[in-house]
């Protein structure tokens, strides 16, 4: 059984920061990738950035030079540090991990249930 919890979401000013993390538990190994998806009100979810086990990023062009991801791999957690938030940033933010799990050979990923993140104009 593979649990993602996220932490770090709010209520936040425009121009404040908060720092989501996600902490993978249970069997889940040989992760490929880990990332930050988000879901505003009558929008489609889009990513919001990702890293590769190898350490590459992407970030969706509205975030770039704003918002920061990292992992600690030893610890199974993905992190995303985001700066000067704006109202447009307000969203469920979901994170994403890809890999094996237990006996499985097939990788897959896994969801984490969502956190809210509000900046408030």
């Amino acid at each position: 059984q593979v649990q993602l919890v996220e932490s770090g979401g709010g209520l936040v000013q425009a121009g404040g920061s908060l720092r989501l993390s996600c902490a993978a538990s249970g069997s889940i190994f040989s992760i490929s990738r880990m990332g930050w998806f988000r879901q505003a009100p009558g929008k489609q979810r889009e990513l919001v950035a990702d890293i590769t086990g190898g350490g590459s990023t992407r970030y969706v062009d509205s975030v770039k030079g704003r918002f920061t991801i990292s992992t600690d791999n030893a610890k199974k957690t993905v992190y995303l540090q985001m700066n000067s938030l704006k109202p447009e940033d307000t969203a469920v933010y979901y994170c994403k991990v890809t890999g094996r799990a237990g006996s499985n050979p097939n990788v897959r990923d896994y969801w984490g249930q969502g956190t809210q993140v509000t900046a408030s104009s």
